[in-house]
């Protein structure tokens, strides 16, 4: 299978940005590659367009992943175990009901499958916008970190990224969600008082 994998990867490789793009978006919702295996590669031979590339992939994901919603709002829980065995699928529930909303940054910036958690936020009615925003911020930042990492450490970057890769991605996921909490903290005690008269 992973022999497979790698001839399509391949392939991809001939057509560039137009791979780039359909990978990106079809990663979020039903395609087994992700977009990184072509990003890196294409940052590392034009340095110059690194972060060009980052934002197309991003678009094209947050993209992808509004296809992937409108796949589980449509279909339901079953499309899901065409993917993923039905534990898995309870996994990912568990996910939802631990974090909510947040399940969705902490896959779009991890390497939990992103497709998965998209489809299930159709199933589990959660908003498009508030998907899509979540979106924007974990593939966001994942991509761009990519493209910073590419245009530091030149060709080296593939080989350094692939080996780190599920530290880089998981510190980085914790950040941003520690972040996020300390937004909410930090809201949450900046309300604005309402004082009525008498």
């Amino acid at each position: 299978m992973s022999a497979f994998i790698h001839s399509i990867e391949v392939w991809l490789m001939e057509y560039g940005v137009f791979s780039l793009l359909f990978i990106s978006f079809a990663d979020s919702s039903f395609f087994p590659i992700p977009p990184d295996v072509l990003l890196i590669p294409l940052g590392i031979a034009n340095p110059d367009k690194v972060f060009a590339y980052a934002l197309l992939t991003t678009a094209a994901s947050v993209l992808g992943a509004a296809f992937g919603w409108v796949i589980g709002k449509r279909l339901g829980r079953p499309v899901l175990k065409f993917i993923i065995s039905e534990s898995k699928i309870n996994k990912v529930e568990e996910y939802f009901a631990k974090y909510g909303a947040m399940a969705i940054l902490i896959s779009a910036f991890t390497p939990f499958p992103f497709k998965i958690f998209t489809i299930f936020a159709g199933i589990s009615n959660v908003k498009l916008n508030v998907l899509i925003i979540w979106s924007i911020i974990g593939r966001g930042a994942r991509f761009f970190l990519e493209a910073v990492i590419i245009l530091y450490l030149g060709a080296k970057a593939g080989p350094y990224i692939q080996e780190h890769f599920t530290q880089i991605t998981l510190i980085g996921g914790g950040a941003i969600v520690t972040a996020y909490l300390l937004y909410l903290v930090i809201k949450s005690r900046t309300k604005p008082i309402n004082i009525t008269k008498r």
